[in-house]
C-alpha cells in the first residue's frame, strides 16, 4: 500500500470510494483561522500532540500553530517520501509562525513500533490519526502504543473506517481495497474490545457516516458488508479519577465552543447547564484537559450500558473477528 499511496493515487479523483475523503461539514472557526495563521490563544496551547500517519505534514503544521511555541507536534509516517516533504518545509513554517525554535518534528516509523523512534511512555497529551490505522496489520499494537505514549488523562482522537461484519480473507487481501482503506477496516465491535484490553475508556463515538463505493467491480467483491467512516475519542483514564457517576456543569470558555461543547454523539454540554453523566464520562472529564472547564459533582445516576454504534447493525453478530 506504500506504492498505492505514493504512486497510484495522484489526486482525489483517483479514489474509488469516499472512505478517505473528509466530510463537507463546516470547519470550526479556530481551525479556519489557524489555516490562515493564528496565534496560540486556543485550547490546545502547550499541548504535546502525536499525529499517526502525518503524510506531507499539513495537519502537523496546522497543529503547530494551535499548540503554540511552548507545545510540540510529532508527525510519524511509514513512507520515506512523505516524511522528506514534511521535513523540507519546517524552517519555512517556523519563520512564518514567528517561532524562535521548531515545535514540530517528523519521523519515519511504523505506528505499531513507536519505540523504534524513541517515543517515550507518558509523553503526549493527544494522539490523532486520520484514516490510516486501517492500513496497519496489527491494530491492537497501534492502540497499545498510543496508550503507552499518552499521559494519564490523555486522549486519542481519530477517524477511521469500520466494517459491519468480519471481513473475508479474499477481501482483506485485495490490493485496491487495501489502498481504498476498506480491506483493513476493523469490525466495529472489535474496536470496543481492543480498546478495553489495552486500557482505554470505552470509545466515545463523535460522528459516523456511510461509505459509498463508486466502482461496480469493488461492489461485487464487498457484497453485503457495509462500511462507515467514524470518529472516536479514547481516553487514558487513571484509576484515581474513577469515583462513580456525576453531575457536570460546563463553565464555557473553550475557544470555538464558548457556549456549547459537542463532546460526542451522546453528550452536548451547554454553558451553565447541569448534565447527568455516567461514571466513565465523569472520570474522563475529571482526568482530561477539559477538567478545568467543568464543575463535577457526585451523583447517584444508575450505570448505563456499553457504547453503541450509531448505525443499524443486526444484534446477532459474533463477539470478534
Amino acid at each position: 500500500y506504500q506504492d498505492y499511496y505514493g504512486k497510484e493515487l495522484q489526486k482525489t479523483e483517483d479514489l474509488k470510494t469516499n472512505a478517505c475523503i473528509t466530510s463537507s461539514k463546516p470547519v470550526p472557526k479556530a481551525v479556519r483561522d489557524a489555516l490562515e495563521r493564528v496565534h496560540e490563544e486556543v485550547c490546545l496551547e502547550s499541548c504535546w500532540i502525536l499525529d499517526l500517519g502525518s503524510g506531507s505534514g499539513r495537519d502537523c503544521y496546522l497543529l503547530s500553530q494551535l499548540v503554540g511555541e511552548q507545545g510540540h507536534v510529532t508527525g510519524i509516517d511509514m513512507t520515506e517520501g512523505q516524511v522528506e516533504v514534511a521535513k523540507k518545509h519546517i524552517a519555512y513554517h517556523m519563520e512564518k509562525f514567528g517561532y524562535q525554535k521548531p515545535n514540530v518534528e517528523f519521523l519515519q516509523v511504523y505506528m505499531e513500533k513507536l519505540g523504534d523512534a524513541g517515543l517515550a511512555d507518558n509523553s503526549y497529551d493527544i494522539v490523532i490519526s486520520n484514516c490510516v490505522i486501517n492500513l496497519a496489520p496489527d491494530k491492537r499494537a497501534v492502540l497499545q502504543e498510543a496508550y503507552r505514549v499518552l499521559n494519564p488523562g490523555g486522549e486519542m482522537y481519530f477517524s477511521d473506517v469500520y466494517a459491519s461484519q468480519c471481513l473475508s480473507e479474499t477481501l482483506r487481501k485485495h490490493r485496491v481495497l487495501w489502498g481504498e482503506c476498506l480491506a483493513g477496516a476493523l469490525y466495529w465491535k472489535d474496536l470496543y474490545r481492543i480498546a478495553d484490553e489495552v486500557g482505554f475508556s470505552p470509545p466515545c463515538l463523535v460522528t459516523a457516516s456511510p461509505i459509498t463505493i463508486g466502482d461496480k467491480e469493488l461492489e461485487s467483491i464487498v457484497g453485503d458488508c457495509r462500511f462507515v467512516s467514524a470518529t472516536f475519542r479514547l481516553f487514558k483514564v487513571p484509576g484515581s479519577s474513577r469515583a462513580g457517576p456525576g453531575q457536570v456543569t460546563y463553565n464555557g470558555g473553550i475557544v470555538g465552543h464558548k457556549r456549547e461543547l459537542v463532546f460526542d454523539a451522546n453528550f452536548t454540554f451547554k454553558e451553565g447547564e447541569v448534565v447527568d453523566v455516567d461514571a466513565e464520562m465523569a472520570a474522563v472529564l475529571r482526568s482530561s484537559r477539559f477538567a478545568e472547564k467543568f464543575l463535577i459533582q457526585p451523583n447517584s445516576l444508575p450505570q448505563g450500558g456499553d457504547g453503541q454504534f450509531l448505525w443499524l447493525v443486526p444484534a446477532h453478530r459474533p463477539h470478534s473477528c
